[in-house]
């Protein structure tokens, strides 16, 4: 309670007082800026941000420079710096050992040091305009839990200084990236311009582990991380600049660095699903097999569809339990069969579908159709309805609760 004696006194300190719950309660924001040999731009930046952008935002923000043991000065010009500036911090590195590894630094820092409730990647040459760190921000504060700055989205653009070849292959690797990681709705996946809460995104990350921390390479797969972990991810244009002083430190290793991560990622988020599709043909060709013995008996057509489908889900319950779904498979005899029965109720589905389609497919199109109609039955109606009943009911691979909740 205030003193009655000095109501000055009391009005300042309540001001204060008041300032400070205000700023417990903002959202802490930590920019994280790995940085070597930048003498010539971080004082630039580190006055456009604070004295610029960082009043116009309605978060705690802070500025954290990733030093990777610059020999220019600029670690003595961010020390100095921090004199004047209580939200400006440095963390260093014993040796030079990349920009990954400046970043990893760089966010342990603002989580454990910090206290950090979401962190942002930004470059220190200029590339990543500071006007755009308050979109960044705002996209957060409105709900995001992850907000990439892109280039390729109304708004946003590369320098037109770029010369053809190099606009083609930035946008042709971001689209190979895309493609290879199937996320054709977002459309900069190579931008190094990100912001990442941490609660439920970051810190479900092993940034230790992160590939190729050593190059530019990291990015894709910490992006690939942050968006499986994040349940809404935000695009916001990005004008993407040239550096001011000195050239792009990109180059053709780093471009081969980035496509072997995104291969190798595409490849890792799949398996399941491929494991699945190979186990699924090997079933398409016992059902094919199933089909030509079966249809040279005398048999009414649907139980001729139907025995073939059964040898094919019998043959896809073995191999998709000791291989695909190897991590959950089921053991034990009285499990084992528990299972088969639950296996082939939910392939009841799968059945329906095949029986009826094909059925009705025959009786319009003639016998001699049925090898004709299965691929088609198999691939657009019964490998969907399989993969969800095989990740939902018998091997539990998926919480559908929560997928539901992420879509919503």
């Amino acid at each position: 309670m205030c003193e009655p004696i000095s109501p000055l006194r009391c009005r300042s300190s309540c001001i204060i007082s008041s300032l400070s719950a205000t700023i417990d309660l903002m959202e802490k924001v930590v920019i994280v800026m790995a940085a070597w040999n930048e003498a010539e731009n971080i004082k630039r930046m580190m006055d456009t941000l604070f004295e610029e952008v960082f009043p116009k935002i309605s978060a705690d923000m802070h500025l954290l420079v990733a030093d990777n043991n610059s020999t220019d000065g600029m670690t003595q010009i961010v020390e100095q710096e921090m004199r004047k500036r209580e939200n400006l911090h440095i963390v260093q590195q014993g040796e030079k050992k990349g920009l990954g590894h400046a970043y990893v630094a760089g966010f342990k820092y603002a989580v454990a040091k910090l206290g950090a409730d979401a962190v942002m990647e930004m470059d220190a040459d200029g590339q990543h305009p500071p006007q755009f760190v308050k979109p960044m921000v705002d996209a957060y504060l409105g709900g995001a839990d992850y907000v990439i700055g892109s280039r390729y989205i109304p708004g946003g653009s590369v320098p037109k200084e770029w010369a053809f070849s190099r606009r083609f292959i930035s946008f042709a690797g971001n689209l190979f990236i895309r493609l290879v990681l199937l996320k054709p709705s977002l459309h900069d996946l190579t931008t190094g311009f990100r912001l990442t809460k941490v609660k439920g995104v970051l810190d479900r990350i092993d940034l230790d582990n992160l590939m190729e921390r050593e190059r530019f390479a990291y990015k894709v797969d910490l992006l690939y991380q942050s968006i499986k972990n994040a349940k809404k991810v935000v695009e916001v244009p990005l004008e993407f600049r040239p550096r001011t002083t000195d050239k792009s430190k990109f180059n053709t290793k780093e471009m081969i660095a980035t496509f072997k991560v995104a291969i190798i990622l595409g490849i890792k988020d799949k398996a399941k699903f491929i494991k699945f599709g190979t186990v699924g043909f090997a079933g398409y060709l016992v059902n094919a097999l199933g089909l030509y013995f079966f249809s040279r008996f005398d048999w009414p057509e649907p139980v001729i569809w139907a025995a073939a489908t059964e040898l094919a889900i019998i043959n896809n319950f073995i191999f998709n339990n000791i291989w695909t779904f190897k991590s959950e498979k089921i053991t034990g005899l009285g499990r084992l069969l528990y299972k088969f029965l639950q296996f082939n109720l939910t392939s009841t589905g799968a059945l329906i579908i095949q029986t009826v389609v094909g059925t009705a497919g025959v009786f319009v199109f003639g016998p001699n159709s049925r090898q004709i109609l299965l691929p088609f039955i198999i691939l657009f109606l019964v490998l969907p309805y399989n993969y969800f009943m095989y990740n939902v009911v018998i091997w539990k691979s998926w919480n559908l609760a929560k997928l539901l909740k992420r879509q919503s």
